[in-house]
């Protein structure tokens, strides 16, 4: 009798066991059901996961259905469900500046990543709010000064024009094309490294810095499993690794400022001015001031920096693409250029050349527009939000504006690649300037947008006129990935040879960066 009571006893704890998972997964799917009400979206969801599968396997479908699903009714925008968060995408424009508007502690929450605050930490610039947001803005200004960007101008041409020689030369060792994103993003954080940090960063410091930034892109496309070895706590850990460099370059720039030498780099400008103001606050008996521990600017420096790579090389990768599809925009700039510039000068960019490139900065413009590398703006609803009349977003709701969607709202004819929609004669960019997020809206506005776009025309500038380029199209060639910022999905393949005569001579690195 007790091998059958024994038996009869595991049999129901398995029964208890399936009748508590089936009521969690109905009370789940009740849940779910209730919060997208009648908005757009699937009318089931697989228990626990949600859509997450779907979204990692192929993101660019996964993002399309959501917007066909906006698209389905006047609202604007559609419901998920991805591992026990609903999420609400929002395709109308004025519903995403609503959104951008409103981040506050009792509205919205900037996430900048649906698993942002595990991996880049509670304190990151992204996730701060109100007077401590905008007295760090105000800290951070001086970095991008009209002189500020002149320095960084001038390296970051020195190392397009030696990564261009490079890509060359690697092209010309083969018969078949080359994939532009490695190249291109190993390019980008060249120059990011040495225009935030310039000198502070030694060879092997250098190498372990690339090695760590390589684990942290991989643990962004991954889903949040913090256990040993996986993608996603290599990456965590690889962040901590990338702040503690960072913090030491600042401690190493302190001591350079506080002998009175010329900045050199970014990381040069922020200490100058904020060792003024902790001079200030020493003589006036203050408080230490706020964001001057090494740490702290260390982080924001990785902020700056994830900023700055991924994005940065989505564009330049859309603009080769783009360059090659339409030739007349093509000719037009290498006139341009040729006409303020030429290799055979020797010259480096100056930035009042720059200024009379507005049609390479209108491609440059278009580019960012046509094809804007961060699609989608995650935020997490703190409150209840009445984002309509008829729809109330739940508390804890993700939300993703979508600066993609809006790229091609307002436009005239915005499915067209034109550039000269920026001239100063249609001035698209004042007359359709809520649909152009590409850098985001409200207090949360890239502050570093002026210098994205002079690295993008100095790249299309550069590279128009010093390589001859042909992609190596194939069919869905120019279609969209996410890695996790978009790129064309045979990451852009091309076939490259010198067109001028000889390169620029241009002056080391090392001669500007002491």
């Amino acid at each position: 009798m007790t091998p059958l009571l024994s038996s009869f006893s595991l049999t129901d704890i398995a029964s208890y066991l399936v009748c508590f998972i089936l009521l969690l997964i109905l009370l789940e799917q009740i849940s779910y059901l209730a919060k997208k009400g009648s908005i757009p979206g699937p009318s089931f969801v697989v228990p626990f996961l949600g859509n997450a599968i779907p979204l990692v396997r192929n993101p660019t479908s996964f993002w399309d259905l959501q917007s066909s699903l906006a698209k389905s009714t006047p609202l604007g925008f559609s419901a998920n469900y991805i591992i026990g968060n609903f999420i609400v995408f929002i395709r109308d424009t004025e519903l995403s500046h609503k959104v951008f508007a409103n981040v506050r502690p009792d509205a919205f929450h900037l996430v900048g990543h649906p698993f942002g605050k595990k991996l880049f930490g509670e304190h990151n610039l992204i996730y701060m709010m109100g007077q401590e947001h905008k007295n760090l803005r105000r800290r951070i200004a001086p970095n991008f000064t009209p002189k500020a960007l002149s320095t960084y101008t001038a390296l970051q041409q020195i190392i397009i024009l030696d990564h261009l020689k490079s890509w060359v030369a690697k092209a010309r060792a083969q018969t078949d094309s080359i994939p532009l994103r490695i190249l291109a993003r190993d390019m980008n954080l060249d120059t990011s490294q040495t225009v935030f940090v310039g000198p502070y960063l030694g060879l092997k410091a250098r190498e372990r810095f690339e090695r760590d930034y390589f684990l942290f892109n991989v643990g962004l496309m991954k889903l949040p499993f913090d256990f040993p070895g996986t993608a996603f706590r290599n990456a965590r850990l690889a962040v901590d690794r990338l702040i503690e460099t960072l913090a030491t370059c600042t401690e190493m720039s302190k001591a350079r400022m506080q002998k009175g030498e010329e900045p050199s780099c970014l990381i040069d400008y922020w200490m100058q001015e904020t060792l003024r103001e902790i001079q200030e606050a020493k003589l006036t008996g203050e408080p230490a001031a706020p964001f001057s521990t090494d740490a702290e600017i260390g982080g924001y420096l990785f902020d700056f920096l994830f900023a700055a790579q991924d994005a940065s090389t989505s564009s330049l990768l859309w603009a080769v693409a783009l360059l090659d599809s339409h030739p007349e925009v093509l000719a037009k700039v290498r006139a341009e250029v040729a006409g303020v510039w030429s290799p055979e000068s020797d010259e480096l960019i100056t930035a009042e050349m720059l200024r009379e490139m507005k049609y390479t900065q209108a491609v440059a413009r278009e580019v960012v527009r046509f094809r804007p590398p961060a699609t989608l703006v995650p935020h997490i609803a703190a409150e209840r939000f009445a984002l309509t009349e008829s729809y109330t977003i739940p508390k804890g709701t993700i939300v993703f504006p979508s600066a993609f969607e809006s790229s091609f709202q307002g436009f005239s004819e915005p499915e067209r690649f034109d550039p000269e929609r920026f001239s100063e004669e249609r001035q698209e960019d004042q007359v359709f300037k809520r649909n152009f997020l590409a850098f985001g809206a409200g207090p949360h506005q890239c502050v570093g947008q002026r210098y994205a776009l002079n690295h993008l025309v100095l790249f299309i500038a550069l590279f128009a006129t010093l390589i001859d380029f042909k992609r190596d199209r194939t069919d869905g060639c120019d279609e969209i990935a996410y890695v996790p910022t978009i790129c064309p999905r045979d990451d852009c393949r091309v076939f490259l040879s010198q067109r001028c005569t000889r390169y620029p001579s241009f002056p080391a690195v090392e001669d500007l960066v002491k």
